[in-house]
Formats: C-alpha cells, structure tokens, sequence
C-alpha cells in the first residue's frame, strides 16, 4: 500500500486538522462532488437491508452526511466523528440544540476513544484517504462494531487527480499531490482485519474547469492540501507553477480542463458473533481434543 509502506507520502495527522480545520467555515459551499459521493452512498441502503439504533460518522466533516442518513434512519442515535475541530464546530450549528440524537467526538480515526461494539453502522466518505495506515483503521471499524454490523465507504482512488499529478511530474520530482490506495488494496485491508463479505465498485467522475487555478483554489478551499511527509518544505516558485499551469493545458478539451477523480465505494460486515470463530468458506476450526470431548459427551446423552 503506498500511503502506508513509502515514508514520502505518509500522511501528516497533524496537517490534516490544521487543513480542513481552514476550510471549514466555505466547506458547504465548495464541497459538491463530497456531496454527491455521499448521496450515492446513501443510495445503497435501497440494498443493504438494515434499520441501525447507533451510527458512526466517521470524517463526518460539517455534518453532511450525518443529515443524509437522519433523512433514512429518524429514531438513531449519531455520533460524528471528525479529526478537525473547526469541522465538528460547523456541523454543531446546523444540528438541533434541543432534543437531538447528535454526538461529536474530535478524534483520530485509527484511534478511536469509543469503547467495543457499539454500533450496528459506521459510515465514512472521502475519510479514508487521509489516513496512513489503513489496517488501523479497519481494526477501530471491527472494534466498535456490534456483531452483524456493516462498515459503508467511499475514497478516492489512484487516478484520482492523475492530469495534476502528471503535470507536477514535468516540473520536478517533489510530491505535490496525495497518492490515494487501490481498490483492492483496500479489500485486501478489510480481509485481514476481520471484517467479512466486503464489496467494492468504482466510478470514475471527471469534473471540468475553465483554467488551473481555479481547479487549485477549490483544492484548497475543501482542504485538500498536499499534506504528505514529502512534501515541498518550500514555497513553490511562481516559475514552476506557470510551467504546471502550462503543461495542463495541454488536457483541454471542448474549452474546459478536465480533473479525474476515482471514486471506490464498498461495504463490509463484522462476523456475527455465532460465526466469528468461523473461516470466511463458513468452516469451523475444532481441535481433535475437543472434538473427542463432544462426542464424548454426545455418547453418555
């Protein structure tokens, strides 16, 4: 996995608050692909059959999608979680002060301070990408989990924002633009940390700008800042910007220039309690001890 194994593009926990935490007051303004990712999401409980009493938003952000799900499930309790304060901040204006059912908890995702099997949904949109170490997080997922509880995801693949990452690399062989984990990296994750049956599509959203810059301002103003260990200690100079700005033109098409974003959306299922001892093939691991035990005692019956 390539955010996890590669010192370079290693996510900075700290850069990450501080980022979103300076976009939180326009987030809602300039967040509308986030939104729409967060819909179609919404759009898979028409097949996954579930009425969850306790929700986790996990990188809930302003609250958006933690609204979405309220529309779906009216009598759950929500708890949004948020590494950034100003984002918990923003979503606190816009949930009920009297009677509400909305939690929110400033923490890290890989390190959740909630305590075991609490929740029969966690739900997380374009968190998941921010995150170092995928394998903590899936185990915090299983962890709060209640038995029979399903994990709901979407991220931004590898190609996402491949024309930028391509014009970078003309420039100078800085990290400029963060790399973003496979989808089968992904399902690979979730296998190994427990969690069973996962399910995985991508989407490929192409968004058009009349120029860079104004791709680059949006960037910065939903906190989608390079906040990889390798980044530029620098300022970038207005000389390798200009020949960015250049190489991009040469993506324009129909008088628009074009921005790929890779979107992966999965589901995944903690094991029931009944099966959590179980193989994934539904087999059952005994040992020859125990299994002369029980027919031990299945004799004297």
């Amino acid at each position: 996995m390539l955010n996890s194994d590669n010192y370079l593009y290693k996510i900075d926990r700290r850069n990450v608050a501080h980022a979103f935490d300076g976009a939180a007051k326009q987030y809602d303004t300039v967040s509308l692909l986030q939104q729409t990712v967060v819909d179609r999401l919404i759009e898979s409980f028409d097949l996954i059959k579930i009425n969850p009493a306790s929700i986790l938003d996990i990188g809930s952000g302003t609250g958006y999608g933690s609204r979405k799900l309220k529309q779906r499930f009216k009598k759950a309790q929500y708890y949004q979680s948020d590494i950034s304060g100003e984002m918990l901040k923003a979503a606190r204006k816009k949930s009920p002060k009297y009677f509400s059912k909305n939690h929110f908890l400033c923490a890290d995702a890989s390190q959740m301070p909630i305590q075991d099997q609490q929740f029969d949904l966690v739900f997380s949109s374009l968190m998941l990408q921010w995150c170092s170490d995928l394998d903590l997080v899936f185990a915090e997922v299983k962890r709060v989990l209640k038995p029979g509880g399903v994990f709901l995801f979407a991220s931004f693949g590898p190609d996402t924002l491949k024309e930028l990452r391509e014009c970078w690399q003309q420039v100078d062989n800085d990290i400029h633009v963060n790399a973003f984990v496979d989808m089968h990296d992904i399902g690979d994750s979730l296998i190994r940390n427990g969690m069973d049956a996962p399910v995985l599509s991508v989407e490929h959203i192409v968004l058009t700008y009349n120029d860079c810059k104004q791709l680059m301002r949006e960037l910065k103003n939903i906190g989608a800042h390079n906040v990889n260990k390798g980044r530029r200690k620098t300022l970038t100079g207005k000389q390798r910007l200009n020949n960015v700005i250049r190489h991009y033109e040469t993506f324009r098409s129909n008088d628009k220039l074009p921005a790929t974003y890779e979107v992966v959306y999965g589901h995944a299922w903690r094991p029931d309690q009944a099966n959590s001892d179980g193989a994934s093939d539904g087999s059952h691991s005994i040992s020859l001890e125990q299994l002369k035990q029980e027919l031990r005692t299945s004799k004297l019956k």
